[in-house]
């Protein structure tokens, strides 16, 4: 197989999982870093677009297969890489994961994320503190339940004491909503576990800001 290739953005959540989850696998790659500011946004390139036209990041080439979408990628790792999965091979645990991180990335982030707060701004002009409230509201609408889900399954992280896939789409929300300076006092069982989760070192070396890209800009 060849060389195996993450296409991301150092402040991208979606690419902050996939970064995660392959350095709890223990997976080499090379990052490819496509700005999603400078110059219009590296990812609306036609180059880009070769590769993913819906002009997201994360991408992932692994040898001759492409495949976008993070939690899709990490399936794909889960299933090829099977040596530490990241959701459990009993049926009602692996569904639970998988509904745990569809709440954080399909509920939450997609709202939140770099293109719906640039259409805000841009094309609707909304002012940066009505951005915002929107930013807020939806983290808040999702981390309440989120944190009263938790209550019933968490352990030292999101469900019992394994690390899963919902810890990998907690953590770069966490990491978005500490951006925006959104309080997460009303939420301790998303806090301790975020900073159980933070001090693995999987997870340290997935943050935004020891990546190579991190000192290209915002």
């Amino acid at each position: 197989m060849g060389e195996r290739v993450l296409y991301g953005y150092w402040r991208s959540s979606a690419a902050y999982r996939v970064r995660i989850a392959l350095n709890l696998k223990g997976l080499s790659y090379q990052q490819r870093s496509i700005h999603l500011i400078k110059n219009g946004g590296e990812q609306h390139s036609a180059e880009f677009q070769q590769l993913n036209p819906n002009q997201l990041v994360p991408v992932l080439v692994d040898g001759d297969w492409v495949l976008n979408q993070s939690l899709a990628i990490i399936d794909y790792l889960d299933e090829t890489y099977p040596d530490q999965l990241l959701t459990p091979q009993d049926p009602q645990r692996r569904y639970l994961v998988k509904a745990l991180a569809q709440d954080i990335a399909i509920d939450v982030h997609p709202l939140n994320n770099l293109r719906v707060l640039q259409y805000l701004s841009g094309q609707l002009n909304v002012s940066d503190e009505d951005k915002n409230q929107w930013y807020h509201h939806w983290i808040h609408q999702g981390f309440s339940a989120l944190e009263t889900r938790l209550a019933a399954s968490s352990g030292q992280y999101c469900v019992g004491d394994e690390v899963t896939l919902v810890d990998v789409c907690l953590v770069p929300q966490v990491y978005n909503a500490n951006r925006f300076n959104v309080d997460l006092s009303g939420y301790p069982i998303i806090e301790r576990v975020t900073m159980s989760l933070n001090d693995l070192d999987a997870f340290k070396r997935a943050a935004p800001e020891v990546q190579p890209d991190a000192n290209a800009g915002s």
